[in-house]
């Protein structure tokens, strides 16, 4: 199983998303990611443990008061940098747990009006999906309830945007995902353990 970790804070949360990853490493991965919003979007991904990927972000020097984290087992597509998480599209960055039935038909419409795909995973679809519908009224919230109802299978996600700083979206059918509750921050994850450190108010979607 994949592992999902989200913040918005008032302070940098890599911290928090790498030791929430850590706390997931049980479900086994094979890549990991993150993406930090701080003017701008900066997305950093390596294959293989926690570990490598908390190197690379410190030599990154990546930081950011809203973020999302993944710890990614292969299903679309070989253990590869570019098709660990989160994926992009424009500014709009996404994680996902769960499988995507309907990803090739969506992926071929996708290319028919114009998206690239960088990756082999499912996942991919999701975002350029939900840019595609954020062009229409900026609104991510709307992007990605619009979004959702197009897929089918399972599905756990998270979603950020450069033009939305401070707004951490996610939503989930079939695959686990929990809301964390802390004093001017939220969180999300696929699992309470990740989320132990910061808070131990939480709402089970």
């Amino acid at each position: 199983m994949c592992g999902i970790v989200g913040a918005v804070a008032q302070r940098n949360v890599v911290p928090i998303l790498l030791e929430g990853l850590r706390r997931l490493e049980y479900r086994g991965y094979d890549s990991a990611g993150l993406v930090t919003i701080n003017g701008g979007l900066n997305r950093v991904r390596s294959v293989g443990r926690v570990a490598s990927l908390a190197n690379h972000a410190a030599q990154q020097k990546v930081h950011g008061h809203l973020g999302i984290a993944h710890t990614r087992w292969a299903t679309h597509g070989a253990p590869t940098e570019h098709n660990a998480h989160p994926h992009v599209s424009a500014g709009l960055a996404v994680v996902h747990n769960g499988i995507i039935e309907n990803h090739e038909q969506l992926r071929e419409k996708l290319k028919g009006l114009g998206y690239r795909f960088e990756s082999e995973t499912d996942t991919e679809v999701i975002a350029h999906l939900i840019h595609l519908y954020y062009q229409q009224d900026k609104d991510l919230l709307s992007a990605t309830r619009k979004a959702v109802k197009e897929l089918q299978g399972a599905y756990a996600i998270g979603v950020v945007h450069e033009e939305a700083p401070h707004r951490l979206v996610c939503a989930r059918k079939g695959s686990p995902l929990l809301i964390g509750l802390g004093i001017e921050e939220n969180f999300i994850a696929s699992d309470a353990s990740a989320l132990l450190p910061v808070t131990q108010r939480m709402v089970f979607l």
